[in-house]
């Protein structure tokens, strides 16, 4: 029987990789491929020079050793002039001269308050006088909800609208701040508009009075959010009047806005009525003066 080894097929495999290991000691002992440093990229320094030029430098560091040549890193940047840092920095600060870092308002989100509230200090008085009034003459049904939504569409409306011009014929409430002012506080404008158009006075009929069954008109002074309502109600009445000129909730809080602007420029109806009922005050005066008036105030 032949045997399986043959003395030929020895040979070739001893010189296959006999072969394979030549090349690759000849691999190893080749120039390495320089490959230059991540991050270094733009320090000229820190580069080789490739080795298809010769190994010769560029100008610039042509007279420069290579002590000189060597890579030398930036000082390290310890804080970033932000203003978190700053505050860390004020922090340690605290802690080095021995103080709390936790003295004040712990666990508080808006700080404490300066006085407790008392008892008569209601939760309901939390909005400002004129804007709790106007919403609760705006609202109907009940619905306050409802009501204090077209309170906040009044508002954003007269905050993102133009600065409006005011009507040298009919003009505004002495020491009033300039027109082009009132768009950055919408509170102001609409309490400047309601109390620039409230009537100073009201008439009062006084039946049989004046003899004969006749009424006595006499003019009343008025407190200054009586004053308001009338306002009010005259500007709610000029905006039921008028047609809405689309759809959708917001239309009623947007004609209000929109008479608030008319008031302050002075081309809302709202001045005539208010005119009008100054004339009749001013030509009821003498009925102060009347007998039967004067009679009943003596008793």
């Amino acid at each position: 029987m032949a045997s399986k080894l043959s003395p030929w097929g020895v040979c070739r495999s001893l010189t296959i990789r006999t072969r394979s290991i030549l090349q690759h000691a000849e691999r190893k002992t080749a120039a390495p491929f320089h490959i230059a440093r991540r991050g270094l990229a733009d320090d000229t320094t820190s580069r080789e020079p490739p080795s298809g030029s010769g190994g010769a430098l560029p100008p610039s560091m042509a007279g420069q050793s290579s002590v000189e040549r060597s890579y030398t890193p930036p000082p390290p940047e310890h804080f970033a002039p932000n203003w978190l840092n700053a505050d860390a920095i004020s922090k340690l600060e605290q802690i080095a001269a021995g103080e709390d870092l936790y003295d004040e308002d712990v666990g508080l989100k808006f700080g404490k308050l300066s006085a407790l509230p008392g008892k008569k200090d209601h939760l309901q008085k939390r909005y400002p006088e004129v804007i709790d009034q106007v919403t609760k003459l705006l609202m109907r049904d009940g619905k306050l909800s409802k009501a204090q939504r077209d309170m906040s569409l009044i508002l954003n409306f007269l905050r993102t609208s133009s600065a409006p011009k005011v009507s040298p014929i009919r003009p505004l409430l002495p020491g009033s701040p300039p027109a082009y002012t009132l768009p950055l506080d919408p509170v102001l404008y609409m309490t400047l508009a309601i109390d620039s158009v409230a009537p100073l006075l009201r008439i009062r009929s006084m039946k049989g009075m004046a003899g004969g069954g006749n009424a006595l008109e006499v003019p009343e002074p008025m407190p200054a959010r009586q004053r308001r309502r009338v306002a009010i109600q005259w500007i709610l009445d000029a905006v039921n009047k008028k047609k809405s000129k689309g759809s959708g909730r917001a239309m009623f809080a947007h004609r209000v806005a929109e008479e608030i602007v008319s008031v302050i420029e002075g081309r809302s109806t709202v001045w005539d009525r208010r005119q009008t009922v100054h004339k009749l005050g001013t030509a009821a005066r003498a009925n102060l003066n009347h007998p039967a008036l004067l009679a009943k105030r003596r008793k």
